[in-house]
């Protein structure tokens, strides 16, 4: 029933194992058409520092003709949305993903923090807001997520037993039927920590089908609407 084209994965950090070419390699043998590289911000233990972003130019376009897009996930760090990248960083990034963590921001203003988030003109993609540590209005966050043209990611590794999101199947279905109320596109992850798991959509498809997702609303079954939707210049091509 679904096509996945588009996937997106954090790689370089103190919680990522594989090398971006061997992210690439994967990814290629896949039939995947696009990467992004999304480490974790600065305030995450163990994520990358600023120069990790700064320098991710040198990446090329294409590895294993893969398009690599240069990427990070926010670390969300109060109610007032507030992130923890400058924006002269934001501005040379290809995805920007704005994520709650619970060692960067304790559960509280849950969907006042994401529905700011989302205002940053910066922030294309609210992450794993499915993480039952952190309840949320999600009418108010999928509303938020429409109006300032943000998508919402469904997070694949969030539904590992293993995962310290794990037990929010039911607010991710509820989640995915409330974009699909909305007519607001979702986009996937797989949160791949280890290449294998690349474009591994295998434990949300379930979800996607009991709330009968329509392919149209899933990002990654189209590289061109992931494109048009991030809505921005990818980074060497202005």
């Amino acid at each position: 029933m679904y096509k996945f084209d588009v996937h997106i994965h954090s790689v370089a950090s103190g919680h990522a194992y594989s090398t971006i070419t061997e992210n690439a390699r994967y990814a290629s043998k896949k039939g995947l058409k696009f990467i992004a590289i999304t480490d974790h911000a600065p305030n995450m233990p163990g994520g990358a520092c600023e120069l990790h972003f700064l320098n991710l130019h040198v990446l090329p376009k294409y590895i294993e003709g893969i398009r690599v897009l240069k990427g990070v996930e926010l670390n969300i760090m109060d109610g007032n949305g507030t992130i923890d990248l400058p924006e002269r960083i934001l501005k040379k990034m290809d995805v920007v993903i704005a994520s709650l963590h619970k060692v960067c921001i304790p559960p509280g203003e849950s969907t006042q923090a994401l529905i700011h988030a989302a205002e940053n003109p910066y922030v294309q993609i609210l992450g794993h807001p499915g993480d039952p540590r952190y309840p949320i209005d999600i009418k108010k966050v999928v509303t938020a997520a429409k109006e300032t043209n943000t998508l919402i990611e469904i997070n694949n590794s969030s539904l590992d037993p293993d995962n310290s999101r794990q037990g929010g199947e039911k607010v991710i279905v509820e989640i995915i039927k409330e974009c699909k109320r909305q007519n607001h596109s979702i986009i996937l992850g797989s949160d791949a920590h280890y290449h294998t798991y690349i474009g591994d959509f295998s434990r949300i498809t379930p979800l996607l089908k009991e709330a009968d997702m329509p392919d149209e609303l899933i990002i990654n079954t189209d590289p061109q609407k992931f494109l048009n939707m991030i809505n921005k210049n990818l980074c060497g091509e202005n």
